[in-house]
């Protein structure tokens, strides 16, 4: 059976998740009614779905753990794979269906994946009563990243599916496998070195970690959560012209717009819960992929990231957006390997046996690095369908890390941003208060001009 080890980063996904600290990410897909001809009965979308699911070769791979190296795991092929485990339908009453559809959505992102399995799973929510529907995502972390589960989930699309080549055949597995008994001596003495290497790059990455944890400090409580174990789903759509339109007058990128509408809308979202401003700027994990533009997405993950202070204690939102600027500015000058992004670097250097032992003691680190995740995930830029049904909005949905309450993703498409936000059910339950926000925060930004929409 061929097999493929798990490499670092996707390994540590794998050992910190918990029954309550679920690490899949998600997407929340809306599509049009399915054009039909007068008289034809329209697509079967399921059936469309799962066909096109089980083509996708990495989406038929489950992990397993190996005995070499110690504490390793490798993805294999499922001998007993078989999609209708992974794709099922759920009709939803039609009264308020976008509403209900973050409702279910909420539900579904609360449950693991089932580990013994390929680690996927898809729902179409249907029961809208203009023929429109929903289609959910979930990937676990250890299968992709953000670049790579577009890669993947694209996969569903007309679009990519029309265009998609036969699966390569599979390359040799180099001498040292999880199959291939002891490596001889002179690999041994390679491995040595390899580890020697790692080591001091840990201690390197690790150092920058230390300096950048607040361990004389706290996190900010309205964010902290001792979690219920529940989830809550909001959204937001934001008008990508009116992004670029503050950043042509202000300078610095999209992003920096979008972070800065994200600290606004944190302020204007602890006014209206009555509480006083944090004493200092909570820091959002601000991901930031290692690969190269046009490279092959490849197998994995491959993250860094940057660690940012939102300013929401600052008044005027022109200096939030400043501020931001400036921070990403010198993030992007010091470079991904500084700062509690580094944490996804540190975990590239440790052997796979401190990735069993040490998930425990590492799942709690979080909160001492950062208070929220913030997140872009790029998607194609050509309009995309579903058995013909155009793709009208998608909503790209982040893991909560142990301790933390609240998650950003954002996705640009079609000429608009969509925005997911992922909570804990306890800790925030006035989501769509903060998603509200979000539109409020881009229209003191950019006021909206005569006959345009405010936010979108």
């Amino acid at each position: 059976m061929t097999t493929e080890l798990l490499a670092p980063l996707d390994l540590a996904f794998w050992r910190l998740e918990s029954t309550a600290h679920p690490l899949h990410l998600g997407a929340l897909a809306h599509f049009g009614p399915v054009p039909a001809p007068p008289g034809a009965e329209p697509a079967d979308v399921l059936e469309l779905l799962a066909r096109r699911a089980a083509a996708v070769p990495r989406l038929r791979m489950r992990v397993r753990d190996v005995l070499i190296p110690v504490g390793g795991a490798a993805w294999s092929a499922d001998p007993d794979f078989d999609v209708r485990r992974h794709v099922r339908e759920i009709t939803l009453p039609g009264v308020d269906f976008p509403a209900e559809t973050a409702r279910l959505a909420a539900e579904l992102m609360e449950r693991p994946v089932e580990r013994g399995l390929p680690p996927w799973e898809m729902y179409l929510l249907s029961g809208a009563p203009d023929g429109s529907f929903a289609v959910l995502v979930k990937l676990h972390h250890a299968l992709a990243d953000g670049m790579r589960a577009v890669a993947i989930g694209a996969g569903i699309f007309d679009e990519i599916a029309a265009g998609r080549r036969p699966p390569r055949r599979s390359r040799p597995l180099p001498p040292h496998s999880p199959s291939s008994g002891l490596p001889g001596p002179g690999r041994l003495l390679g491995i040595a070195r390899d580890r020697l290497g790692d080591l001091g790059r840990a201690v390197e990455v690790g150092a920058s970690v230390v300096r950048a944890s607040r361990l004389d400090g706290r996190p900010t409580a309205a964010l902290a959560a001792h979690s219920s174990g529940t989830r809550r789903i909001a959204t937001a759509t934001l008008s990508l012209d009116r992004v670029h339109r503050v950043r042509r007058a202000t300078g610095g990128t999209a992003n920096d717009v979008l972070l800065a509408v994200v600290a606004g809308a944190l302020r204007r979202w602890f006014d209206g819960r009555g509480l006083p401003l944090p004493g200092a700027d909570p820091r959002a994990l601000v991901p930031v992929s290692r690969r190269r533009p046009g490279a092959p997405s490849g197998p994995g993950n491959s993250l860094s990231g940057y660690l940012l202070d939102l300013p929401v204690t600052e008044p005027d939102p022109a200096a939030r957006l400043a501020a931001v600027r400036r921070a990403m500015d010198r993030n992007k000058a010091a470079g991904p390997f500084r700062g509690a992004g580094a944490v996804a670097l540190l975990a590239d250097r440790l052997p796979p046996l401190a990735h069993r032992f040490g998930a425990p003691f590492a799942s709690g680190a979080a909160r001492l690095l950062f208070d929220l995740l913030v997140t872009q995930v790029p998607l194609p830029r050509s309009a995309l369908s579903l058995g013909g049904a155009p793709l009208r909005a998608l909503f790209p949905m982040a893991p909560l890390a142990r301790g933390q309450s609240l998650a950003v993703a954002m996705s640009p498409y079609d000429g608009r941003v969509h925005i997911g936000l992922v909570a804990d059910g306890a800790a925030v339950p006035d989501l769509d208060a903060l998603a509200d926000a979000l539109t409020a925060e881009l229209d003191l930004l950019d006021p909206p001009e005569r006959g345009e929409e405010p936010g979108a």
